[in-house]
Formats: C-alpha cells, sequence, structure tokens
C-alpha cells in the first residue's frame, strides 16, 4: 500500500496544477529550483534530475507558446490583463486559509474566467 505523502500545496492550488500542463511534483521541482520551496523529494537523484529537466521543457514550451500565442493576436492584452489578475488572486490564495465550503466556488470563478478568455 503506498504511503499518504503530504502535499505542499492547498486544495484549490492543487485543483489549478490538475488543470495545467505541469503536474504537482514538477511545480515543487520547480519551485524548489527557484529557491521558493524546501522540499524534500523521495526519488532518487537521477530521478530528480531527470524531473527537473521535463519540468524546465515544459517550462520553456509554454513561454514560447504564450509569445507565439501574443504575437499572432490570439492572446489579446485583455486576456493577459484577467491572467495577471488571477494570478494575484492565486499568489493570495497560496497564502491563506480558504474555508472548505468556499473551495469549490474559488475553483469555479476561477475556471469561468480562463474559459471566458479561451473562448475559441
Amino acid at each position: 500500500m503506498p504511503e499518504f505523502e503530504e502535499s505542499n500545496f492547498n486544495n484549490i492550488i492543487r485543483e489549478i496544477i490538475k488543470k495545467s500542463l505541469f503536474t504537482e511534483r514538477q511545480i515543487e521541482i520547480i519551485l524548489n529550483q527557484k529557491d521558493l520551496l524546501e522540499s524534500r523529494f523521495s526519488i532518487t537523484k537521477g530521478a530528480y534530475y531527470r524531473q527537473v529537466g521535463q519540468s524546465r521543457d515544459k517550462l520553456i514550451a509554454l513561454f514560447y507558446s504564450i509569445v507565439l500565442l501574443r504575437g499572432l493576436g490570439i492572446l489579446l492584452p485583455d486576456d493577459i490583463d484577467v491572467m495577471s489578475k488571477l494570478s494575484e488572486q492565486i499568489s493570495v490564495i497560496n497564502d491563506s486559509d480558504v474555508f472548505p465550503e468556499r473551495e469549490e466556488e474559488v475553483i469555479s470563478v476561477i475556471d469561468r474566467l480562463i474559459r471566458q478568455a479561451c473562448n475559441v
């Protein structure tokens, strides 16, 4: 039976990670590499550095995608503003406790705003 592994993230952040291009482990590795999270990993050194490379490659691809979508006019300035404001709110949510009964509502609002910005 696998051991229970405690998450470094609250429920809202975990839900956002699930919908992102990254795994929770990759986010932990990126935060660790940027000295934003000190975490111990129960994997071999080789596996850790392989995941560091995978995480870096995903970040590079993400940045290229943003540049491409912005350059082609698919991502508009208003979309960037919405994403910036959501990012600021995520930072606040990450540093605070959200009542469990409000988590679903917060996730729903974030999802609605992102889907609205991606109206393709």
